[in-house]
């Protein structure tokens, strides 16, 4: 209690200053992202979308330049970080569903595709891309680019200085995962990693077959792990060498970004990013035969089937890029709950992979075999948890272990209004999973017709999940927006 008080008394609410200016400069960098969906839909003839993209990017530019010339202190606080970068994603995600109206959708189906690809989740109320404008399949491609990395990124890399605000902008659990950076100079260099992998998975696409544009649109989901595809059959619709050079970027953009760098031109590799490239393939593959066998011997597939389309699953799954082969909601329950499990793990800390992380799994195994070995040995013995050679410090474990404590508990409550509403179970949980794990595969329920509130459930999960849920409990406590604030001591 003595502890709780103290703390209470040294805690600070965010300065309302400090977070419009700083949105200000962030919705500036939004503009600027926005002007290439401009310059397509112009290319395309796709006048009316133009004229929308052309009003938002008038409303963000007024915006961003009247919040930006806000006078605020030069440090940045850890709330406020986790405001900015919430409250910046949610304000991407209704500002172009104005744009995704011009296709045709209404404000909610609009409205939870911008968060699907801002989140870089993939799922889609949309039944059938059949007809729809090359503007807006290339757009909600586009939209899981740049949030595959976020907008803080580009704006560390591209607009603001270095120094206290932009430590403080990578200060999250999230970010610091998501983001891997915590100076310019990093966000510039994780931003070279992700521009060169897009430009080398574009070339390699058209080389083995592809159209430009199709290059284009998967490669771009495929390094954001966000799945969005330009037709309704996703990766079917390929050849299968296009389809091996389009997994083989879901699963370079599942390891840390960090790991390029150190291995081309430093010429080392760090332990922790090492251990996380094999147990994001070894997983894979894992998954690959787990599935291929419940395929087999649950679903009654014949071998031909299981061949083509279990690796293609497994990886999407565990990557969670969200691309598939076949349609979910045929396979058997065996299959799903492998993809479950995968979905929710996801791929490597410092990656634009999403789910809790593999990093945090191996985490909580390696304080469960300590837990094991300690019943077989001396009561003096002194044995430390360690990962990858590394001791593990009592604030990692303690955040790894609630960081999967809070994404369980999203799912289990999220399923719940499902199974009310009459649902199948699996099915409510496979999707619910798919989009906390920002993942994109669908058991066939999310579609028009599912009922406004279970789409607001959703949007909820996947922007949980892109955030890690803490940044969302920081929104919401009240301490958060009450209180003293550090300007005014």
């Amino acid at each position: 209690m003595f502890v709780n008080k103290q703390a209470t008394e040294l805690r600070y609410a965010v300065r309302f200053r400090i977070i419009g200016k700083y949105f200000g400069q962030l919705t500036l960098v939004l503009a600027a992202l926005t002007l290439v969906p401009l310059l397509i839909s112009v290319l395309f003839g796709d006048t009316d979308i133009s004229l929308r993209y052309a009003i938002v990017i008038g409303g963000l530019s007024a915006l961003g330049v009247g919040m930006a010339r806000l006078r605020a202190p030069s440090s940045l606080q850890t709330n406020e970080a986790m405001v900015l970068i919430a409250l910046m994603f949610l304000f991407a995600s209704l500002v172009m569903s104005y744009p995704m109206m011009g296709s045709g959708l209404v404000f909610i189906d609009a409205f939870f595709e911008a968060i699907s690809g801002v989140t870089t989740t993939g799922l889609s109320t949309k039944e059938t891309l059949d007809g729809a404008p090359a503007t807006f399949l290339f757009a909600r491609a586009w939209m899981q680019w740049y949030g595959g990395l976020g907008i803080v990124v580009f704006s560390l890399a591209l607009v603001m200085q270095p120094g206290l605000v932009a430590k403080g902008l990578t200060a999250t659990e999230a970010e610091s995962d998501d983001l891997v950076g915590g100076t310019r100079a990093h966000a510039r260099q994780i931003l070279k990693v992700y521009g060169l992998l897009t430009v080398v998975g574009i070339a390699g696409a058209c080389l083995v077959g592809m159209r430009f544009i199709d290059a284009v649109e998967y490669i771009f989901a495929a390094v954001s792990t966000g799945g969005f595809a330009p037709n309704d059959s996703s990766l079917a619709a390929l050849g299968w060498p296009a389809q091996v050079w389009v997994t083989l970027f879901c699963l370079a953009a599942a390891i840390p970004l960090t790991f390029y760098p150190r291995m081309l031109r430093e010429n080392r590799r760090g332990a922790v990013e090492f251990l996380q490239l094999l147990a994001v393939v070894f997983a894979a593959l894992a998954v690959t035969l787990a599935v291929g066998a419940t395929m087999r011997w649950s679903g009654g597939m014949a071998w031909p089937q299981v061949l083509q389309h279990a690796p293609v699953l497994a990886f999407s799954a565990q990557t969670t890029a969200g691309f598939s082969s076949m349609s979910c909601a045929e396979l058997d329950a065996g299959s799903k709950l492998v993809l479950i499990f995968a979905m929710l793990v996801g791929g490597g800390a410092g990656s634009t992979a999403g789910g809790f992380k593999l990093l945090r799994l191996l985490i909580a195994i390696s304080v469960m075999r300590l837990i094991v070995l300690r019943s077989c040995l001396p009561k003096h013995a002194v044995v430390e948890p360690r990962l990858a050679g590394r001791r593990l410090q009592d604030g990692e474990i303690h955040a790894a272990m609630l960081l999967i404590l809070l994404f369980i508990m999203v799912v289990v409550l999220s399923w719940l209004p499902f199974v009310a509403m009459g649902y199948n179970p699996l099915d409510a949980l496979f999707e619910v999973v798919s989009a906390t794990g920002t993942v994109g595969l669908s058991a066939g329920l999310t579609t028009t017709t599912l009922p406004t509130f279970l789409k607001g459930v959703l949007c909820v999960d996947m922007m949980m999940g892109r955030l890690e849920i803490i940044a969302w409990l920081v929104m919401l406590y009240p301490g958060t927006w009450f209180g003293r604030r550090m300007e005014e001591l």
